[in-house]
């Protein structure tokens, strides 16, 4: 007789490259600390089992209502210039102040994603671009967060710096500053943006991985 098949769970893929927080960990601890009102009717909330749900949840104690928490969207873009260059900020705010970073930011409720990355971008760099291929999506479940990173066109507009950036800078593929990259989704995504654009070149070794983009 043949003996069933043993069913593996799948890998956390590819934007799971980008933390080491484990997951089903359920809401981080600095998160749920400012959880403490129901959305609905001002409560106090609990956190515990809830029939038919598969995982603890945050239920007021005073309505029911089940406050459920989930991921921000960062937007974010890897400028590209027309002479192939990648345009990096020096962040101005932590974390990761003094370090280099993609411009971007969080998703405004009333906007596409490709607008909240073009609209970002040119908040914190001054330049004009337009979106284009979406290089990945990486997760930082430390932060509650899920990063999108578009290629991106610079079409217009002067670099200047903002409160979000000390520098704004190009920078040739073979010259990107890795051992300074403020963020492990950062690191990720200019490796996978080198894989499609210049496959030539290889990260070395950073602050976080070997060197081989996977």
């Amino acid at each position: 007789m043949t003996p069933p098949a043993r069913v593996t769970p799948p890998d956390r893929g590819p934007d799971g490259r980008s933390t080491d927080v484990p997951s089903g960990a359920g809401v981080p601890v600095w998160l749920a600390a400012t959880l403490n009102h129901c959305t609905s009717c001002g409560g106090r909330l609990e956190s515990g089992p809830i029939p038919g749900e598969e995982r603890d949840r945050l239920r007021c104690v005073e309505c029911g209502h089940i406050n459920y928490v989930n991921p921000r969207l960062v937007a974010t873009t890897i400028p590209v210039t027309d002479a192939g260059d990648v345009v990096l900020i020096r962040r101005g705010f932590e974390p990761g102040r003094g370090w280099w970073a993609q411009p971007g930011g969080f998703l405004e409720v009333d906007e596409t994603a490709t607008e909240g990355a073009a609209r970002e971008t040119l908040e914190e760099t001054g330049l004009v671009v337009t979106p284009g291929d979406i290089i990945g999506l990486y997760a930082r479940l430390e932060a509650a967060v899920i990063v999108l990173a578009y290629e991106a066109r610079v079409i217009g507009g002067t670099a200047r710096t903002s409160p979000e950036a000390l520098e704004v800078r190009p920078f040739a593929p073979e010259d990107i500053p890795w051992p300074e990259i403020a963020f492990r989704t950062t690191w990720f995504a200019l490796a996978d943006w080198l894989a499609l654009r210049r496959p030539d070149l290889q990260p070395p070794a950073g602050r976080w991985e070997d060197g081989r983009a996977r």
